[in-house]
């Protein structure tokens, strides 16, 4: 059960080195030894750590350890220190100087306490780890691009971007295709605003739960006593909108009598409302969107070729929020602005923890659920940074993988294996956790903070 850290010790006595070694290697696996400063800059060249062991007792080559952190800061930016010091004076200094990133750990001889080391060297791979999240994060927040409220550093999204940009200056018919949440009225709107529709109107039906008449009505209107209740003239969408833009969302669940009139209005701009003899022309740019599969509906005789065709001119598929899981953290950053402003409240951030807890998660309702979760964690929090402990019951919730049944873990992350292994074993062992250390081959402090880090 690795913490997959590199740790560097520095120490001019060797017989030490190697003992803090064998002490650190069965709780993170990777550790290296450095006997000179020299030597311990070649291996940050190398390879950054995600710690340093230094003893200030054993200033190397005679340099002053203030050397070494000074080009540790300049090679591992990420890395926090773990300095074993025997002048306390002169460890609150370096402690000051290099704040944020030195751990001190006083003593009066040798031999040092590896068990405290040990602990420290816990908490500073931790500390290391949201550097380097934190740094993750901002160069992605530097390369993102937000367009018409799309936020996103993810190379298909990009690709869709452009073409967004490219199609609103057409007249093409767009049809934009994704799973429910994916954006996919974000990016209709987008295509309205940058095209030379963008001063005339722009509106927006949702075809999905509306009966054939009722639709009808919706897009084409009505005169006066069409039917019960047709009490006066009504424009439609159509009319509505004549010159603009038409956002049909869900098309998918249009009834096929109105795919014939639809599709007529597509072919010569006519439109004829209900109760009507007199057919009206307009010019609608139309953008549609679906969750379904429109081709494999057309084989089943549940959508119109004909229609599928006049709508396909020019498609947008919009990948699924678990496709593009590097704009999650890039979203949770938006959504609580967005929700600290709307609420009134004073969120500001989210630990590094509860990022990975959230990107984790499969999402099958998209940036739309996402959004919801985050509005809930900002009302609902009463401090200004957002943690594990803050997610909804059903995020934590869904978070318990279980593999039983499934043919591969192919997919999960190393995080969700461990999580997997460890609560496999804990069900073994009758939950002892003295025994689940043993099994797993880890030390009980180690076993202790898993279970803490994943809600164990």
């Amino acid at each position: 059960m690795s913490e997959t850290a590199f740790i560097l010790i520095v120490d001019t006595d060797p017989h030490h080195a190697e003992v803090l070694a064998e002490r650190l290697r069965p709780e993170f696996r990777a550790c290296r030894v450095a006997t000179s400063r020299e030597e311990a800059i070649d291996s940050l060249r190398t390879r950054q750590p995600d710690v340093i062991v230094v003893d200030d007792g054993a200033e190397a080559d005679g340099a002053p350890v203030e050397r070494l952190l000074q080009e540790t800061a300049r090679l591992a930016p990420d890395a926090q220190v773990v300095l074993i010091a025997g002048d306390s004076e002169r460890a609150r200094r370096l402690s000051h100087s290099h704040a944020h990133r030195v751990h001190v750990l006083s003593h009066s001889g040798k031999p040092v306490d590896v068990e405290r080391i040990g602990e420290m060297v816990a908490r500073a791979v931790r500390q290391a780890r949201r550097n380097r999240e934190s740094r993750a994060l901002a160069e992605q927040s530097e390369r993102a691009v937000e367009f018409d409220g799309i936020i996103t550093a993810n190379p298909q999204m990009l690709r869709i971007i452009n073409m967004i940009r490219r199609i609103a200056d057409s007249k093409l018919t767009v049809l934009i295709l994704g799973e429910s949440g994916t954006g996919k009225e974000l990016a209709a709107s987008a295509i309205h605003r940058h095209s030379p529709r963008a001063h005339k109107p722009y509106r927006a039906i949702n075809c999905a739960g509306l009966n054939e008449n009722l639709l009808e009505s919706e897009l084409f209107g009505h005169v006066k006593g069409a039917f019960t209740g047709a009490v006066a003239d009504r424009k439609g969408l159509f009319e509505v909108v004549d010159g603009g833009t038409l956002f049909l969302d869900e098309v998918g669940d249009m009834p096929l009598p109105m795919q014939a009139k639809l599709l007529r209005t597509l072919e010569n701009g006519e439109i004829l409302p209900v109760g009507s003899t007199e057919i009206r022309r307009v010019d609608v740019r139309v953008v549609a969107a679906t969750r379904q599969d429109l081709r494999a509906m057309v084989d089943k005789g549940q959508f119109r070729d004909d229609l599928f065709y006049r709508l396909n001119q020019a498609t947008l598929r919009l990948p699924a929020l678990r496709e593009r899981r590097e704009d999650i953290p890039l979203l949770i950053s938006h959504f609580i602005k967005r929700a600290s402003e709307v609420h009134g409240k004073s969120v500001t951030s989210i630990t590094p923890e509860a990022v990975r807890r959230l990107s984790s998660q499969q999402w099958p309702g998209n940036i739309r659920e996402l959004r919801s979760v985050i509005d809930q964690m900002v009302v609902l929090a009463d401090k200004p940074e957002l943690d594990i402990e803050d997610l909804p019951d059903h995020v934590r919730g869904s978070t318990e993988i279980v593999l039983a049944g499934s043919p591969t873990t192919a997919g999960l992350t190393m995080e969700q294996l461990e999580k997997i292994h460890i609560s496999n074993t804990l069900k073994l062992t009758g939950g002892n956790r003295e025994k689940t250390a043993k099994m797993l081959g880890i030390g009980a402090r180690t076993l202790y903070r898993k279970l803490r880090e994943y809600g164990l």
